[in-house]
């Protein structure tokens, strides 16, 4: 049987929350699983992986809000229309349209803190996470210092007020993006051209580059809020962290100490790769999460 092919053997249509509109590829009749981009990316960052996940699971990539093809509100003074309990609400119902009462999640990036709070707030909805290359958000707040600020500037950098961001941003987004990807990933990384190519065509949109500063924003102020009250919740679910060997986390933190304290469960190990898991090393993604997901 030949693979599936990401562009055209994928189903794509939208899910309207009430809210926004959130836009999604999905194919397999599997147990549900739900993959999660990350910045500056797409639901396309799945292309090498989904297909051969498709062979075992019912896979569905969304466009988080503010991304790709759903909806991008515009931001508000508290920035709450991009809190990751609002964005983390927009997945679960899209979880509902499928008519899934639980299911398993893996997220990158953005997408990983995303499936972080939807573990917190919907622990009884979730059998299992995988968290892609990331340390929690209110870890890496609370222990920046000038290595962080010099690795992660972005996060800095986009969470400025007043359009500076996103004029800055606005006048070459291909150049923006390009040079995110190039040093994030691994020295000699390749990017498929018709996945960048989504990549820049989506963030090209004004709209998507003011929603994905309003993302960060959030990060820095209303999800802080939301994840102090928290700090003495852990993750029940079973949480898989996957790294790459290459990259600034790796470098920085020890992973699965600092998830540790904020899951039970917790399990996982770093990948041949920089940033870009699934589109770095996706064989190795695709053997970490069929391993872990099979055994729930």
């Amino acid at each position: 049987m030949a693979p599936l092919s990401f562009a055209e053997d994928f189903s794509r249509f939208t899910v309207d929350t009430g809210e926004v509109s959130i836009h999604l590829a999905h194919a397999g009749e599997g147990e549900p699983l739900l993959l999660l981009h990350g910045y500056p990316q797409t639901h396309w960052i799945w292309h090498r992986v989904a297909p051969v996940l498709a062979e075992r699971f019912h896979v569905i990539c969304p466009d988080l809000r503010g991304y790709g093809e759903s909806s991008c509100p515009p931001g508000k003074p508290d920035h709450a229309g991009y809190a990751k309990k609002t964005m983390a609400t927009d997945m679960i119902a899209v979880m509902d349209h499928f008519g899934y009462a639980s299911f398993a999640v893996a997220g990158h990036d953005r997408g990983a803190r995303v499936a972080h709070r939807m573990a917190l707030d919907y622990p009884d909805r979730i059998k299992g996470l995988c968290v892609m290359d990331i340390a929690p958000t209110l870890h890496m707040f609370d222990h920046t210092d000038q290595a962080f600020a010099t690795g992660y500037y972005h996060w800095f950098f986009l969470i400025q007020p007043d359009g500076l961001p996103e004029h800055m941003i606005g006048l070459d987004p291909d150049y923006y993006l390009s040079e995110k990807l190039r040093r994030w990933a691994a020295p000699g990384a390749l990017f498929d051209p018709q996945a960048v190519a989504e990549y820049q065509r989506c963030f090209r949109q004004p709209e998507v580059i003011h929603a994905s500063c309003e993302d960060y924003r959030a990060a820095a102020t209303i999800d802080l809020i939301h994840d102090r009250a928290d700090c003495n919740r852990q993750v029940e679910p079973p949480l898989l962290v996957l790294w790459g060997d290459k990259g600034f986390v790796h470098r920085t933190y020890d992973l699965l100490s600092v998830w540790q304290g904020y899951a039970r469960r917790v399990e996982g190990h770093s990948l041949s790769s920089g940033h870009f898991l699934p589109e770095e090393t996706p064989e190795q993604v695709i053997d970490a999460l069929q391993l872990f997901f099979n055994t729930r």
